[in-house]
């Protein structure tokens, strides 16, 4: 229920702020994420993605120029890389939710089409230490998604 209750202003979040999602957080320039360390505007960079989603983000972050807009073909990547993490039965529920909320603020994304897409890594993720379960790790670089 609270998600569909804050459904909309996190929508409104990822179109009205969409270029304060740069290279972590400036003085008096606050971060409004809404998953993990990448996923909304602004960032914890230089910490590591804590699932495939914030990868997911922390690479739309890294294709946006600081203080601009991304280019449409990184809004694109973001929004088909949320919907995989969406359409993926191992993923949690709640993850795939919240997946689809950012595959959708993703299409509406103000972007510059002048800007041209340059492939940028992103930070590598981690396992928390707390995890005992090593079967399923995050790596930005291979999402480890089913074919489709």
């Amino acid at each position: 229920m609270f998600l569909k209750a804050t459904a909309p202003i996190l929508l409104a979040a990822f179109v009205v702020v969409p270029a304060h999602a740069q290279s972590g957080p400036a003085p008096g320039r606050p971060t409004m994420l809404i998953h993990g360390n990448y996923c909304g505007p602004g960032n914890n960079a230089p910490l590591a993605p804590i699932d495939v989603l914030d990868a997911a983000c922390a690479r739309h972050d890294a294709c946006t120029p600081d203080g601009g807009l991304p280019s449409p073909s990184c809004n694109l990547r973001l929004q088909v890389d949320a919907e995989r993490v969406t359409n993926d039965s191992r993923q949690p529920e709640d993850l795939r939710m919240m997946a689809g909320l950012v595959a959708s603020g993703a299409s509406m994304i103000p972007s510059n089409p002048s800007t041209r897409y340059s492939v940028v890594a992103a930070p590598a993720a981690a396992v928390p230490a707390n995890r005992t379960d090593t079967r399923r790790t995050y790596d930005p670089r291979v999402m480890g998604f089913d074919a489709q």
